[in-house]
C-alpha cells in the first residue's frame, strides 16, 4: 500500500459530481444508483448486475492483464458465449496480434481468424480476471492507523493489515485478492478475483479496419473504427485456472452477454462495465499545473520519437511489424496529452478547481473544529506541489527522453544478472539458471528490435534531455557525451551502435554464452541504464518530504470535501478495479454551428477512404460488400459503425461492454472525445462522450467479411 513518493507527486485530484459522472462500485449500486438507473430506463435489478449469491452481469466482465501484474488491467472485455469467447478492442489485442505476426504471416495487415478452436493462438503471460466479490474493509484497516503516524508508518501499517485480510480471503480457494484504497486513502475495499492464465487469440480484423483512422482520428468523433478483437479463456479440465496446456478446455462462464442487433437510438439507456485505470477528479489547482507541464513534455518528446519510428517503419515490412505495437502505444498518449491540455484550457478547468478551493476554505473557516483539522490543507498542498514542480519536470524528461531508448533497460537488467553469474559465491546451478535468464531476455528483446531506430533515438532523445534539463540533473551518460563527444549526440549514438554489445543480437548472444562483467562496466548502454536510476534516486531523495506532505493533505482534502457535502453520492477515482457507469446514447453540439449525431455508418468509411497503406485504407472485400449492400441481418441499406454515449470512462475501459436496458451487449467502448479530454480531471457533463463500436458492425465483419460463422453460431444473437 506504500506509494512511491515520486509517483505520488504526480497527479492526484477532483471536481463535484455532475449528471452523468461516476465510475460506481458494484457493491453500492443498490444504495446509490439503481433507482436512478431504472428511472432512466434500465429494466433489471442491482442483483442482476452484482450479487455474491447468484450469477450476474459482473461474471461476464473481464479485466485483461499480465502475469507479473494481473491486477493492473490494461483493458476490459466481455464474455459472449458459453465457451468463454470474449470480445475486447483491436488496440487491446494489438500486442498479441503483433507478437504472432511476421512478414510471412502478417496478421496485422491481413487479420486473423480461427475457424476451429485448435487454430486459436496462445499468448504466454496474458491473464483474464473475473471478479468474484468485493467488500469494504475500511474499519479493519483504520483500526491500525492513527493521526500521529508519518506517511511511511501509515503505509507500513496498511501493508501489514492488508496482507492479513488477503490471506484470509484467499484461504482454501483459487481466487486472488487485493486490498485497495479509495477516496485517496479514506476508504478501503477487498476485491477477490479468479485469474485465468490461458487466453488465446481467436480473431481480429486487419488493422485497416481495427485501426481505421489511425492517429488522425484518435480521440475524435465522428469515428468509423471497427475496434475489436476476440479471445477465448481456457481452464484446466476441472474448470480451475491453469497455465496453457493442450488438455485445457474452454471456460464455462457463470454468465455471458447476449448480443443485440436491435440497434440503438438517441436517448436510449446504456451502461458500461469495465476496469478504468485512473482518474484524478480530486485534483487541486496546484497539482493540475504540474499535470499540464508533464503533458507538454510528453507530447514534445514523443513527437520526435514517433517521427523516427514512422520513418524507419515505412522503409521495411519487418520493421513495420516489429514496431507496430510500440508505435501505437506511444502515439495513444502522445495525442491524449495534447488534447487534454487543449481541453483543460478551453474549459477553464484551473479556474473551476480554484472555485472549489475557495468554497472549501469558506467551509473550513466557518467552524473552529474544522479549521483545526483542515485549516492548513490547501497551503500545504500549494507548498508541496509548487516546490515539486521542477522535480516533476525533470522526471518527465527522464521517463520520456532518457528512458526513450530501449537498450539501456535491457543492459541494466543484464548487468545485474551478469553480476550474479560472476559472483564467486554463486552455485553452478544458479549460474546455469542465470545463463538461461540472459538468453531468454535476449530472445524476447531482439524479436522486436532494429538498431537503426535505436541509434536515431539515442541521438535525438538524449539531446532533448540535455537541452531541456538543468545541468544539476545531467546524469553520468549526459556528462560523458558533453565531455568526451563535445556534445555531438549523433557521434555518441554511432559509437553506441558500434561498440555496445546490446546493439547487436549476435554480440549479445556471444556474451550470454560466457558473461564478462568487466566488459559490461563501461558499455555505453549499461552506463545509460545506470544513469536513469542515478537521476531517479536523486529525485526521490529531493521529493521525499514534499511527497509525504502532498499525500497526507490530499487525503485530508478529500476527507473534508466529503464532510462538506455528506448527502452527495460520491464516486471514487478509477484505480483499475471493476466499475459501472451509466447514461444514455446521446448526440452533442461541441461548438457553435456544429452538431454531431449519435452514430456513424459504413457510408463514412467509404467517404474517408485513402490510399493503400494509409490510415484510411479500405479493404477491397469491405468495398465489395458495401457496393452490393450485402449486409446480412446487420443492416438494411447500411451498417451502423459506431455510436456515442455520455458515459464516464477512461483508459482501461477500452473493450468494456456497452449494455442496454435489458442486459444485452450493444457495443464495445474504445475512446473518448477530444473536446472533453479534461474528463479524467474534471467531468464535463455537456461534452463528455464515450465512443463505441456498434455490435452490428462487429458481427458484420465476423460473419460477412471474415466468414467466421463458427463464432457467430456460438453467440446468442437478439434480434
Amino acid at each position: 500500500m506504500k506509494k512511491l513518493v515520486l509517483v505520488v507527486c504526480a497527479w492526484l485530484c477532483v471536481g463535484f459530481a455532475k449528471a452523468d459522472e461516476g465510475m460506481w462500485l458494484l457493491s453500492r449500486l443498490k444504495q446509490q444508483n439503481i433507482e436512478e438507473m431504472q428511472a432512466m430506463g434500465f429494466r433489471l435489478t442491482a442483483e442482476d448486475i452484482y450479487s455474491v449469491n447468484q450469477p450476474g452481469i459482473k461474471d461476464a466482465i473481464v479485466g485483461l492483464g499480465y502475469a507479473g501484474s494481473p491486477f493492473r488491467h490494461f483493458c476490459s472485455g466481455e464474455i459472449v458465449s458459453p465457451q468463454g469467447l470474449l470480445i475486447t478492442n483491436h488496440h487491446c489485442g494489438f500486442g498479441a496480434i503483433q507478437a504472432h505476426s511476421s512478414v510471412e504471416h502478417d496478421y496485422l495487415s491481413d487479420g486473423f481468424w480461427a475457424y476451429k478452436m485448435e487454430d486459436e493462438l496462445t499468448n504466454p503471460g496474458m491473464t483474464a480476471s473475473i471478479l468474484d466479490r468485493m467488500e469494504e474493509v475500511t474499519d479493519r484497516v483504520k483500526s491500525v492507523l492513527n493521526d500521529d503516524m508519518s506517511e511511511d508508518e501509515r503505509g507500513n501499517a496498511i501493508d501489514s493489515i492488508s496482507k492479513i485480510i488477503i490471506k484470509e480471503a484467499e484461504e482454501g480457494g483459487n481466487a486472488k485478492a487485493q486490498v485497495i484504497s479509495m477516496f485517496e486513502g479514506n476508504q478501503y475495499f477487498l476485491f477477490l478475483y479468479t485469474i485465468y492464465k490461458d487466453v488465446r487469440l481467436v480473431g481480429a480484423p486487419p488493422q485497416s479496419l481495427g485501426k481505421f483512422g489511425g492517429d488522425t482520428d484518435n480521440w475524435m468523433w465522428p469515428r468509423h473504427t471497427c475496434d475489436f478483437s476476440m479471445f477465448r479463456i481456457y481452464t484446466a479440465p476441472d474448470g480451475t485456472p491453469a497455465e496453457y496446456a493442450e488438455e485445457n478446455v474452454p471456460l464455462k462462464p457463470k454468465h455471458y452477454l447476449p448480443v443485440s442487433i436491435k440497434g440503438v437510438k438517441d436517448g436510449d439507456f446504456a451502461m458500461i462495465m469495465g476496469f478504468p485505470g485512473s482518474t484524478d477528479r480530486f485534483a487541486t489547482s496546484f497539482s493540475l499545473k504540474n499535470t499540464m507541464t508533464g503533458n507538454d513534455i510528453r507530447y514534445n518528446v514523443r513527437t520526435v520519437k514517433l517521427g523516427i519510428m514512422k520513418a524507419e517503419m515505412e522503409k521495411d515490412p519487418k520493421t513495420r511489424i516489429q514496431y507496430a505495437s510500440k508505435h501505437a502505444s506511444c502515439a495513444n498518449y502522445w495525442k491524449y496529452s495534447y488534447e487534454q491540455n487543449k481541453a483543460l484550457k478551453q474549459l477553464n478547468t484551473l479556474e473551476n478547481k480554484q472555485a472549489i478551493e475557495r468554497e472549501f476554505s469558506e467551509w473550513v473557516n466557518a467552524d473552529a473544529g474544522r479549521k483545526a483539522r483542515y485549516g492548513e490543507v490547501l497551503a500545504n498542498l500549494e507548498k508541496a506541489y509548487g516546490e515539486m514542480a521542477k522535480y516533476l519536470s525533470v522526471q518527465s524528461y527522464l521517463v520520456e527522453a532518457l528512458r526513450g531508448t530501449e537498450t539501456p533497460g535491457l543492459a541494466y537488467r543484464v548487468n545485474r544478472l551478469a553480476e550474479k553469474w560472476c559472483d564467486k559465491s554463486t552455485s553452478e546451478e544458479e549460474k546455469a539458471k542465470t545463463l538461461e535468464s540472459l538468453k531468454k531476455a535476449g530472445a524476447d528483446f531482439y524479436k522486436n528490435f532494429n538498431p537503426d531506430v535505436e541509434e536515431k533515438w539515442y541521438a535525438a532523445l538524449y539531446k532533448m534531455y540535455n537541452d531541456n534539463v538543468d545541468p544539476e540533473y545531467h546524469s553520468e551518460i549526459i556528462n560523458l557525451v558533453n565531455k568526451k563527444y563535445k556534445g555531438d549526440y549523433a557521434k555518441f549514438a554511432a559509437d553506441v551502435r558500434k561498440k555496445s554489445i546490446f546493439m547487436d543480437e549476435q554480440r549479445f548472444n556471444a556474451f550470454a554464452q560466457q558473461p564478462d562483467c568487466k566488459q559490461l562496466k563501461n558499455d555505453l548502454a549499461v552506463v545509460a541504464g545506470r544513469s536513469f536510476y542515478e537521476i531517479l534516486f536523486k529525485l526521490r531523495a529531493y521529493v521525499g518530504d514534499l511527497g509525504e506532505l502532498a499525500t497526507k493533505n490530499d487525503r485530508l482534502f478529500v476527507e473534508g470535501l466529503m464532510q462538506m457535502d455528506p448527502d452527495k453520492r460520491w464516486a471514487p477515482n478509477a484505480n483499475s478495479t471493476l466499475r459501472l457507469t451509466y447514461g444514455k446514447v446521446r448526440s452533442y453540439k461541441p461548438r457553435d454551428a456544429v452538431f454531431y449525431d449519435y452514430y456513424t455508418t459504413l457510408d463514412g468509411v467509404i467517404q474517408k477512404e485513402g490510399a493503400k497503406g494509409t490510415e484510411f485504407e479500405v479493404p477491397a472485400r469491405l468495398k465489395e460488400l458495401y457496393a452490393n449492400k450485402d449486409f446480412g441481418q446487420y443492416g438494411e441499406d447500411n451498417v451502423v459503425a459506431c455510436f456515442i454515449t455520455d458515459s464516464d470512462i477512461t483508459g482501461g475501459n477500452s473493450g468494456s461492454p456497452v449494455i442496454n436496458a435489458d442486459g444485452e451487449l450493444i457495443g464495445a467502448a474504445f475512446d473518448g472525445n477530444s473536446e472533453a479530454m479534461s474528463g479524467d480531471i474534471d467531468f464535463e457533463e455537456n461534452l463528455q462522450r464515450c465512443i463505441n463500436v456498434d455490435m452490428r458492425y462487429v458481427l458484420f465483419i465476423i460473419d460477412k467479411y471474415a466468414g467466421a460463422k463458427n463464432l457467430i453460431d456460438e453467440m446468442t444473437i437478439v434480434k
